[in-house]
């Protein structure tokens, strides 16, 4: 995947060395080309010097190729536009912002743009949203039996109601996590957009369970 990074302090600098050597392909934008020189001499991904929020910037930077954005420069308002302008205007589906003002990310939540707030941050929180696919193992029980992980469900599930999500993948949703606060669901409760969904099941069943959230429901057709 290619994706592309706004900010090179010390956040996107390590994120970008990490995706790079996950095997992606990396932009990192930044204002001030001495910033660069975080990323070391054994970086091969693009260095593209300008603002982030700006168009032909972006394009440089390769956002038309992008399956990701992050937005991690030291200012809110700069991450958030950003991050706006690569899901509006170019359609990037994995987008994340690095916001420093906790009550703001709320309000970014709602216009879809997933946040990190930099009090709870963490590089694996940030690449969990840029590389949203399968499962992530929470917990294990001491058997190594049943664990409890945050897998990606796909957009189709939107809308869906939680028991038929449990019903149609054999899983039991444990919590969700909805603008930042977990949230115990009953079977009424209908997934939104955004939710991260944290679900309880059986080890042997991890690829079903990812192949199951990814697909979307089974009668589609019916809507």
């Amino acid at each position: 995947m290619h994706i592309v990074i706004m900010g090179c302090g010390r956040v996107g600098s390590a994120l970008a060395q990490t995706l790079e050597q996950q095997g992606h392909t990396v932009a990192v934008i930044d204002q001030d080309p001495t910033a660069f020189r975080r990323l070391g001499p054994g970086f091969g991904g693009r260095r593209v010097t300008g603002v982030g929020f700006d168009q032909d910037t972006l394009r440089e930077a390769g956002i038309e190729e992008a399956g990701a954005f992050a937005a991690v420069s030291s200012g809110d308002n700069s991450n958030i536009i950003s991050a706006r302008v690569a899901r509006e205007m170019f359609g990037v589906e994995n987008v994340a912002a690095r916001i420093y003002d906790p009550r703001r990310a709320e309000v970014y939540q709602r216009l879809g743009i997933p946040t990190v707030a930099t009090v709870r941050w963490t590089a694996d929180q940030m690449l969990r949203r840029l590389l949203p696919s399968g499962a992530e193992p929470l917990w294990r029980d001491p058997t190594g039996g049943v664990q409890l992980a945050e897998v990606h469900a796909s957009a189709k599930w939107v809308g869906h109601k939680i028991s038929k999500l449990q019903e149609e993948t054999g899983v039991r949703v444990a919590f969700l996590t909805r603008l930042g606060e977990a949230i115990l669901p009953t079977s009424q409760t209908v997934l939104q957009e955004g939710d991260l969904v944290h679900v309880m099941m059986r080890a042997d069943d991890v690829e079903k369970v990812e192949a199951a959230f990814a697909q979307g429901p089974e009668e589609e057709s019916g809507h």
